[in-house]
């Protein structure tokens, strides 16, 4: 919660919330991906994730269309909005990043142990 929260002033001058922040990031290094795709890279149920791309693509940040392969896969990609968006988020993660004060090993740690967590977490039977 602290380190969403330190995203907070950068994202708001962006108008943009922590999730919005993280899928703008995830379509712009994999633009094209499919919802479920999307919801897996971000680690949330295709129903929440649907009304956050909702509100996104009502900002004029992404679209979403049919595939044109397969009309019940449906495709998110950044619009030239959108795209104009990830050097001004970049900017802001990078303000986060050098505000801990962690060397890029210690943040590849972090992360890689990040991931592991959440790996671990959704292998748990919750009943």
């Amino acid at each position: 919660r602290s380190l969403i929260n330190a995203y907070r002033p950068g994202l708001a001058r962006l108008g943009l919330t922590y999730p919005q922040f993280v899928t703008l990031l995830v379509v712009a290094e994999h633009d094209g991906l499919g919802v479920a795709e999307l919801a897996s890279r971000l680690h949330l149920d295709a129903s929440t994730l649907s009304p956050l791309l909702k509100r996104m693509e009502a900002m004029g940040l992404i679209e979403r269309t049919r595939s044109s392969v397969d009309e019940r896969r449906v495709v998110v990609t950044l619009t030239d909005a959108g795209r104009a968006m990830t050097g001004p988020a970049a900017e802001v993660r990078e303000g986060v990043a050098a505000r801990l004060a962690l060397t890029p090993e210690e943040a590849d740690t972090l992360r890689a142990l990040g991931q592991r967590l959440i790996a671990g977490y959704e292998d748990v039977d919750p009943s």
